[in-house]
């Protein structure tokens, strides 16, 4: 009776901790018969990414193929595959930022029509083999358990550094923005005071030329 606290502490922090995490994201797309459709993630570096995809027919009567790109944010081409009604793609990141996977009907394809796709992304801790880990280090049980919540407490580490260092990135750009807003600020007032003052010039010079003053 004495550890049930901690028991229930320890599970409430876990499944809190696993909830801050990318987890696996189950997605249908739904493909027109011309047209792309693309999904992004943002990810920071060094995280392992899986994925696996299959085409879902909406009847028996034809067996419509699919092609997938997958692409990093520098535009470097990770995964190409034509032809295929299912397909997984991996790999680890090695760029910050969006990565896109665009998936699109294949053109030769007959009869038209909408092509169902389901797509299971895999991000990060979500990604990792538990079950290989467990039979490599011959753990299980709470042991496997502690495993995990380690593994999340670093990944949540990971993941508040990154956001940090955003959040100091935008406020450079910020603070550089606002720098630059009040120096064109203080130069447009000086343009405005010195064309104020060669107007006054101009007209004190008329009304002299015209002996009005």
């Amino acid at each position: 009776m004495g550890n049930a606290p901690f028991l229930l502490l320890f599970l409430c922090f876990f499944f809190f901790s696993i909830n801050l995490l990318p987890s696996t994201l189950a997605i249908w797309l739904t493909l027109p018969a011309s047209g792309t459709k693309c999904v992004s993630e943002e990810i920071q570096n060094n995280v392992v990414v899986l994925a696996d995809y299959v085409v879902v027919p909406d009847d028996h009567t034809r067996n419509p193929t699919l092609a997938v790109k997958v692409t990093s944010p520098y535009g470097n081409n990770l995964h190409h595959k034509e032809n295929t009604t299912h397909g997984s793609f991996a790999f680890t990141t090695q760029e910050t930022g969006n990565y896109l996977a665009c998936f699109w009907v294949d053109g030769g394809n007959h009869g038209g029509g909408e092509v169902s796709v389901n797509l299971d992304w895999k991000i990060g801790i979500a990604a990792k083999d538990w079950d290989s880990v467990a039979k490599k280090e011959k753990i299980e049980g709470v042991e496997l358990e502690l495993r995990k919540l380690e593994g999340a407490v670093e990944a949540i580490h990971e993941n508040l550094l990154y956001l940090k260092g955003r959040e100091a990135e935008m406020r450079t750009v910020s603070e550089r923005t606002n720098g630059r807003v009040a120096w064109f600020s203080i130069m447009s007032l000086g343009i405005c005071i010195g064309v104020s003052a060669l107007q006054l010039w101009h007209l004190k010079r008329f009304f002299q030329k015209k002996k009005l003053i």
